[in-house]
């Protein structure tokens, strides 16, 4: 019960949900759920060319959710930002499935992202999530306010010299990393609840 990779297991997934909790409630209250349905699924061909490349998957997952912020950013100025967001995770998808196709090899850590994999988390694991997950409360707890504004009323935020473009990039960069850090502990599919469901509350 006590083994090394039990208590992982306990460590990740505790750091994953407090993250999750933290990072959905703006999920929810900026309208955002799409966006954190998409990066997952976004990042995911990432862990298929860092498997061509032979680097860490992890490398991969967040370039490409970089990728996913700077492509729904930019199309989101010229359009509606749900149409952006739908046009960069089948552009990404495109790009995984590209990958896939180029290598002979079955990579069963690329497949794993679906679904994750809590309990095969190693000691060298541990460091990145946490470094990841602390970076990005770190740096929302240090824009709560701005975001908070931002995310109630848009009017007020720009009254008050807040920049709407510049917290959208900032939360959009904070959801990619949250979600690049959780995709191989809990896998695509279940990003997008832990992003949504804390957040929501209960209908009177």
């Amino acid at each position: 019960m006590f083994s090394s990779f039990m208590t992982n297991t306990w460590i990740v997934a505790s750091i994953v949900a407090a993250v999750a909790g933290f990072i959905g409630f703006f999920v929810v209250i900026r309208g955002a759920s799409f966006a954190a349905h998409a990066l997952p699924l976004g990042t995911f061909p990432g862990a298929a060319a860092a498997s061509l490349l032979g680097i860490n998957p992890l490398f991969g997952l967040i370039v490409f959710a970089g990728l996913g912020v700077i492509g729904i950013s930019w199309l989101g100025r010229r359009g509606s930002h749900q149409v952006a967001t739908a046009l960069c995770l089948v552009t990404l998808l495109g790009l995984g499935a590209l990958f896939l196709s180029m290598t002979s090899e079955y990579s069963q850590a690329v497949y794993a992202l679906l679904f994750g994999e809590v309990l095969g988390v190693s000691n060298t694991d541990l460091a990145p999530v946490a470094a990841i997950s602390g970076f990005s409360i770190a740096v929302t707890v240090v824009l709560f306010r701005p975001l908070l504004l931002s995310s109630v009323s848009p009017a007020l935020a720009k009254a008050r010299g807040v920049s709407s473009r510049a917290m959208e990039l900032a939360f959009m960069s904070i959801l990619a990393l949250a979600t690049a850090m959780a995709l191989p502990v809990v896998g695509a599919l279940l990003v997008f609840s832990l992003m949504i469901g804390p957040g929501l509350r209960p209908a009177r």
